[in-house]
């Protein structure tokens, strides 16, 4: 595993924070931890010597750390991030890199100006399948996409402050736009509300991009057992990435349909399993940032790319029905 020299402060250690905290210290990044909970910040003295611990971000800056992450609440993300970038240091930014669309272009602005990077954190554009088949579409394996769909099902992990399509289709809608690559031209929701009205237990988004392409992202918290698929349709090939399996499975199939003559050709393959390197994607995602501390600009989870998933997001819940 490599090791990196350059230091990095966590703020936040709750839940996500902790894996973040272990990560960094895995790979020697590891500088301090910033949390407002003592006890939590006694925790992290207890299992790691030597690591810097505050009780407020603004202590912590009075130290040189190489960079950020953010690990908060996702409601103080904004306040944390501006004085962080204003204070001249890289940040990585959990998802949603703010609460709306406004916000996220300031925090995006600023970073420029203090010539900073900001990145968010779409951990799932760095899974070594996600990896996998946006090489396979680049390289044509596929021919041109036509259709992708999404599903992220399981039964619990009710929220009460935010709806199921804020909680879980942030990750497909970062999917979908990094391996297409552009901003759909229309998006449109439609869910059911049945646990409370005013939150949507299940929804599906339907957007339609350039050329002609669809995407369908179907997410859930109310499904008797728990999935998590992705299915990839192009000219010439298709992709499924199965998640949710002990194997994680990623197939290439060999089919497609063309229209020849007036009548439908069907031509099918036997299926053939893609082998990809295993990795645990928190560790390729810091690794990612560690290694853009000294300025070279961001291109995966960018804040552009954040901003697009938020405007994804706000457009797909202005559309929702209860």
């Amino acid at each position: 595993m490599e090791e990196f020299t350059k230091k990095v402060c966590v703020v936040g250690a709750g839940n996500w924070g902790m894996n973040h905290i272990r990560t960094l210290h895995e790979i020697g990044a590891l500088g301090g931890v910033v949390d407002i909970d003592e006890s939590r910040l006694l925790a992290v003295s207890d299992q790691y010597d030597g690591i810097l611990v505050y009780h407020n971000v603004e202590d912590s800056l009075m130290r040189s750390f190489d960079g950020y992450i953010i690990s908060t609440p996702a409601a103080t993300h904004f306040d944390v991030a501006k004085k962080i970038i204003e204070s001249k240091h890289h940040v990585l930014v959990e998802k949603p890199l703010a609460l709306n669309v406004d916000d996220a272009e300031k925090l995006k602005t600023l970073s420029d100006e203090y010539e900073v990077n900001l990145m968010a954190g779409h951990l799932l554009l760095f899974h070594p399948a996600i990896v996998t088949i946006k090489k396979l579409i680049v390289d044509g394996a596929i021919g041109d996409v036509q259709y992708l769909y999404s599903n992220r099902l399981n039964l619990g992990v009710v929220r009460t402050e935010e709806n199921i399509l804020w909680s879980f289709a942030p990750h497909d809608i970062s999917i979908f736009q990094h391996l297409i690559n552009d901003f759909p031209v229309e998006v449109v929701s439609r869910g059911g509300a049945f646990l409370r009205s005013e939150i949507h237990d299940t929804t599906m988004t339907i957007l339609r991009y350039p050329n002609n392409t669809v995407g369908h992202i179907f997410v859930s918290w109310l499904h008797p057992f728990k999935e998590h698929r992705l299915v990839v349709i192009g000219s010439k090939g298709m992709i499924t990435f199965e998640d949710s399996s002990n194997e994680k499975s990623l197939f290439y199939y060999d089919k497609k349909v063309d229209f020849i003559d007036g009548e439908h050709v069907v031509s099918d393959a036997i299926r053939e399993k893609i082998d990809y390197q295993q990795g645990k994607p928190l560790t390729k995602e810091l690794s990612y940032f560690l290694s853009h501390l000294d300025g070279d600009p961001i291109e995966i989870s960018s804040a552009n790319h954040a901003i697009e998933v938020l405007r994804i997001l706000e457009t797909a819940s202005k559309s929702l029905k209860v």
